[in-house]
């Protein structure tokens, strides 16, 4: 099929499609009627020779064919995109923009305060949102341009992605000062006996260590579970449970909530984590700069960017 066959409306209307999965929602993005996207929508499936998309629950579902088709259309529009408007640079002292990161609730504890108050210093003008990497479909938020960055343990960001390993998070126990257990040896026996708080974060690739856990057949007293980690400072500070949590946030828990924080009596798997972006802003000047920023304030030693899932690039700034 030669390109001339093709018109460039009805890639971007099988994006959206993509996107959105509606065809209602769609025709009033593009100010079409919806008898003029299922038109359009016909076209193309003549010129291709597949359906594309199929009914579903509360809208359409693509075909098997369409989603091998949606990277590199996604892509190629993007390129197309980045041709017709090339960016003149990024002043992060005249910038006035707003930019959003995808993290969790550990992320928000970890990351936020020196980034911020990076920003207020060489960056004023520019502001940020977090969207929570559990609530919304990161993915599709990503290579829409409705969030520009990602920083954590991400296995499901692969295809059109690059990454950059920030650190490798280590595990560590964490308790209240005065816990019994504080001027005592913590064994394996000892950790096995005490009340525990345990965090289950579905989503999200802190799972992992009661995955590891499970596995080996280390059982644990469990006296609560929580969905998230912001509560865990709060109740460790008046109970005497101990918890699991990844070290990096044990450091900023320990002052303001009087806690004591121990190496593990067993060796856990670090957790990769890393910051994330999709292939339509690799090019983008303040996206680039705000990589660069995170960079430089998280990243424990200069390793390259990957594409996710794929081979190492050049750059190790982003």
């Amino acid at each position: 099929m030669e390109l001339s066959e093709i018109d460039l409306n009805l890639l971007l209307l099988f994006q959206r499609l993509m996107q959105e999965r509606r065809v209602a929602t769609v025709a009033e993005q593009m100010n079409m009627s919806q008898p003029g996207v299922s038109n359009a929508l016909a076209k193309l499936r003549r010129r291709l020779g597949d359906p594309l998309f199929v009914r579903g629950p509360g809208g359409v579902v693509p075909t098997p064919f369409a989603l091998r088709l949606a990277e590199p259309v996604s892509q190629a529009l993007a390129t197309l995109h980045a041709a017709l408007n090339p960016v003149v640079g990024f002043d992060p002292l005249r910038a006035m923009r707003t930019m959003t990161i995808g993290m969790t609730d550990i992320g928000e504890v970890v990351f936020l305060p020196a980034l911020l108050e990076r920003l207020s210093r060489v960056a004023p003008g520019v502001a940020l949102n977090t969207v929570r990497d559990t609530s919304v479909n990161l993915s599709n938020e990503m290579a829409d341009g409705r969030v520009d960055l990602a920083i954590g343990l991400l296995p499901q960001l692969k295809g059109g992605f690059y990454q950059r390993r920030l650190f490798d998070q280590r595990y560590v126990c964490l308790f209240r000062r005065g816990h019994p257990l504080e001027d005592a040896p913590l064994t394996l026996a000892a950790w096995r006996e005490a009340e525990h708080l345990v965090v289950v974060a579905a989503g999200t690739g802190h799972g992992q260590v009661d995955e590891w856990l499970k596995r080996r057949g280390v059982r644990r007293q469990v006296r609560l579970t929580v969905p998230h980690f912001m509560s865990v400072g709060y109740i460790l500070q008046r109970t005497d449970l101990i918890a699991t949590v990844p070290e990096r946030l044990a450091l900023q828990l320990e002052t303001p909530f009087s806690l004591s924080l121990r190496a593990l009596p067993m060796t856990l798997p670090a957790a990769p984590i890393h910051l994330l972006w999709h292939t339509r802003v690799q090019q983008d000047e303040g996206n680039r700069w705000l990589r660069g920023v995170v960079i430089d304030l998280f990243a424990d030693t200069t390793t390259p960017v990957r594409k996710a899932g794929g081979s190492k690039r050049n750059s190790t700034r982003g």
